[in-house]
């Protein structure tokens, strides 16, 4: 069996059977389907989860009515050189204040990745943990940053209504990228890939609209520079146009 190349970090939450789901959200589940060893002629599972389980991306429509959906944010945007910072919340609940970026450039990458300090597997839903301040969000974004990813399962404390770090998160044009598994990776600069499920809006069998609020992503760092090194071929240039810086 092959295995990644060391240089690669799977930053992803593994989806075990069992996983929990925020609050109220469906379950995550996957059955066992077809099974060549009962006579079907292929192995099958059947998938079931919320478009907020484990790594995922909240599309800005999740938190306001009038933003893009998932299917309308440019690739682009989860591509390319990030930050990742260790970072301790202060309060109560707990949150990550602008005093965490002490020390660090007044220019960051376009994205940063906030370590909280969860683990790299939940077997019950994490209700306490360390979200974002507002004004972290609204220094963040004045240092150029476009995407802000934590291990927390959310930006906003559980019990938050008004979802303060969405909407400053919003209001800075910053993405948002929940759920990361940062328990192995050291602080400092690298290149990011992360790809969501490509979901798009549309109308369902019955003629309700659907819109895509966000999705479950796999997620990866590479070395810092790796993907400005990479020398795409004609087809893949044409592909790949516009990622990353």
């Amino acid at each position: 069996m092959s295995t990644a190349p060391a240089a690669l970090q799977d930053i992803s939450r593994a989806l075990t059977p069992g996983h929990p789901s925020w609050p109220g959200d469906p379950e995550f589940v996957l059955h066992p389907r077809g099974r060549m060893a009962a006579g079907d002629s292929v192995n099958t599972g059947e998938l079931g989860l919320s478009t907020h389980t484990g790594t995922h991306v909240d599309a800005p429509w999740h938190y306001a009515d009038a933003a893009e959906k998932l299917d309308a944010v440019p690739l682009s945007r989860y591509v390319g050189r990030c930050r990742v910072i260790r970072v301790q919340g202060s309060g109560e609940p707990a949150r990550v204040g602008v005093d965490a970026l002490a020390g660090l450039p007044d220019q960051l990458p376009p994205r940063v990745l906030l370590h909280t300090g969860q683990p790299a597997h939940w077997d019950t839903f994490p209700e306490d943990f360390t979200a974002l301040h507002p004004d972290l969000i609204t220094e963040l974004g004045r240092r150029g940053v476009q995407l802000i990813g934590t291990d927390s399962p959310s930006v906003d404390p559980l019990t938050s209504k008004t979802l303060d770090a969405h909407a400053a998160c919003f209001a800075a044009g910053i993405l948002i990228l929940e759920g990361l598994n940062l328990s192995s990776v050291q602080d400092g600069e690298y290149d990011l890939m992360c790809l969501p499920m490509s979901l798009a809006s549309g109308s369902d069998a019955a003629g309700n609209y659907i819109g895509i609020d966000g999705a479950p992503t796999r997620a990866v760092l590479l070395p810092a520079g790796t993907l400005a090194a990479l020398e795409p071929t004609e087809l893949e240039v044409a592909a790949l146009s516009g990622l990353g810086e």
